[in-house]
């Protein structure tokens, strides 16, 4: 089952303890304060719950949830 972009919103949004609305899809995480851990723990998640390929580098090169996406959406079996 591949991620949506909602889907992937939300579950950033919470690891951030933010509100979904709170984050525009497009803007850097980085800047809302998305650290390597907490994307290795989105990764760790989405890769057992969906079957995502991805690697570390895929989404650390382009952090923000509209990116993610499209990355993620194309990354699933």
């Amino acid at each position: 089952m591949s991620l949506t972009l909602e889907q992937i919103h939300a579950e950033v949004a919470d690891c951030l303890g933010e509100d979904p609305a709170d984050i525009p899809v497009d803007e850097n995480l980085v800047d809302h304060g998305l650290d390597s851990v907490r994307v290795m723990t989105l990764l760790e998640r989405w890769r057992r719950d969906h079957g995502v390929t991805v690697s570390f580098a895929d989404l650390a090169e382009q952090p923000a949830v509209e990116a993610w996406a499209r990355i993620l959406g194309a990354a699933t079996r």
